[in-house]
């Protein structure tokens, strides 16, 4: 079991390596953070669809949070006004929202800044992707 939380990401989405570098820069999120093709998913608790579907925060005792919530945990863990932040987005009516805005943000990946047409695509049929993993390890 891990001893901090871990960010799982995808690692063959450009917008989401952007994000997740911009969050390792600016917010200093408390946490280790793996592209889901390179995690020990099983041993998190977690499944490739899932890791495919959403940006994942699992907890040392290994509960597991997604989308937004995952977001928010992030927030949350890097104190001062970014943890303000998490705190409203884990709040009624603002959560409710906020899962929306992720999901639509999430389902058109492809189409944000950074993002590429592989981020669309399942991750076996991804250029790079070799049996569901990049074929290159992150630095």
């Amino acid at each position: 079991m891990p001893t901090r939380p871990v960010l799982v990401y995808d690692g063959d989405c450009a917008f989401c390596s952007t994000s997740v570098a911009f969050a390792e820069r600016r917010i200093r999120p408390r946490c280790v953070t793996v592209p889901w093709q390179w995690a020990d998913l099983p041993s998190l608790g977690v499944d490739q669809q899932r890791a495919e579907h959403e940006v994942l925060w699992v907890t040392p005792p290994g509960v597991v949070y997604g989308g937004a919530e995952a977001v928010a945990k992030l927030l949350l863990s890097a104190g001062g006004v970014w943890a303000v932040a998490g705190a409203l987005l884990r709040m009624p009516p603002v959560r409710w929202v906020a899962r929306g805005v992720y999901r639509l943000v999430a389902d058109n990946r492809d189409r944000m800044p950074g993002g590429t047409p592989a981020c669309a695509l399942p991750a076996d049929r991804r250029p790079a992707a070799g049996a569901g993993t990049s074929s290159k390890r992150p630095d």
